[in-house]
């Protein structure tokens, strides 16, 4: 099969600095005729969203896709909850992950595949505040090095 186009519409930046991600998913999206349009022409956030279990279900919440302003007058709830499309096995090893302490589920990014939205999820830990400094410490040596190197070449 050949490769599938991915139109990346939205990224969570910040993702790897405030967290430790453990493991990532792809998951469905239930989104209305007015949210994918919206979403396809990139008037939505997920930096402030994050996903829960309630019951046997995902959601996204405090995801904000703006209303689409050529829509009719019945528009969406920017911030509603919107539920995310995993297999039953996949919810239950998530949730029983996010009861651990420290742990949590964040959207990395999300994405067009074959004309369908669909969101990267992340199992993540927060970091100490001494993680960030070590991370950004490393990569300050990373850049130092590269320069060094490409100056003596």
């Amino acid at each position: 099969m050949a490769e599938d186009k991915i139109k990346v519409i939205a990224t969570n930046r910040k993702a790897r600095h405030e967290y430790h991600i453990e493991e990532t998913l792809e998951a469905g999206l239930i989104l209305t005729g007015t949210e994918i349009k919206s979403v396809r022409a990139g008037r939505i956030s997920i930096q402030e969203a994050y996903i829960t279990a309630k019951g046997d279900e995902m959601w996204v919440l405090n995801m904000h896709i703006s209303p689409y302003d050529p829509g009719h007058r019945e528009q969406h709830d920017p911030l509603r909850p919107r539920k995310l499309l995993m297999h039953r096995r996949e919810i239950e090893n998530w949730s029983e992950d996010i009861q651990r302490k420290g742990y949590t589920i964040i959207p990395m990014r999300l994405y067009l595949k074959r004309g369908r939205a669909k969101m990267e999820i992340a199992l993540a830990k927060g970091k100490k505040l001494y993680d960030k400094r070590q991370d950004i410490a490393a990569k300050d040596a990373k850049r130092r090095i590269d320069r060094a190197l490409s100056e003596g070449h």
